[in-house]
């Protein structure tokens, strides 16, 4: 069954998911950064080339030739990944096909709007009987 992790009170969306992104690919996981929004995806997209400025971490979008062999794909197709890892989501709802990962990520910021999409989608996992696992950001030092 799928592994579901939330992380709470984030200071920045995608700053967090860069970081969870990184210790990923340091462990050889494949990821999908699930984008649905496209000025979402353009900007992780920027994030994982620029931060931080001495490392990189390969990646494309989904929509790519490259994608069937790059560890770390951004967009909205779950099928572009050969092996299914980590998805992390940076969408408002629940992605589609995640229970074909062995972890799903959930990042919530302290925005009202964030918070209540949040809840809904911890409410959606659990009615369906997934163990959710919780971090709270905000003692993090960040």
């Amino acid at each position: 069954m799928t592994s579901i992790s939330f992380y709470t009170h984030a200071p920045d969306k995608l700053s967090i998911a860069r970081q969870l992104v990184a210790k990923a690919w340091g462990q050889k996981l494949n990821v999908l950064i699930y984008a649905p929004d496209e000025t979402v995806a353009a900007n992780i997209d920027r994030l994982l080339w620029t931060q931080p400025a001495l490392s990189f971490i390969p990646h494309c979008r989904d929509n790519s030739p490259l994608a069937a062999s790059t560890p770390v794909i951004i967009g909205e197709r779950a099928d572009t990944l050969p092996s299914a890892d980590v998805l992390i989501n940076l969408g408002s709802e629940p992605p589609p096909v995640f229970s074909r990962f062995e972890r799903l990520v959930e990042i919530v910021t302290e925005d009202e709007n964030d918070v209540l999409q949040g809840r809904q989608r911890y409410r959606f996992y659990k009615d369906r009987g997934y163990e959710l696992l919780s971090h709270d950001l905000r003692n993090r030092g960040q």
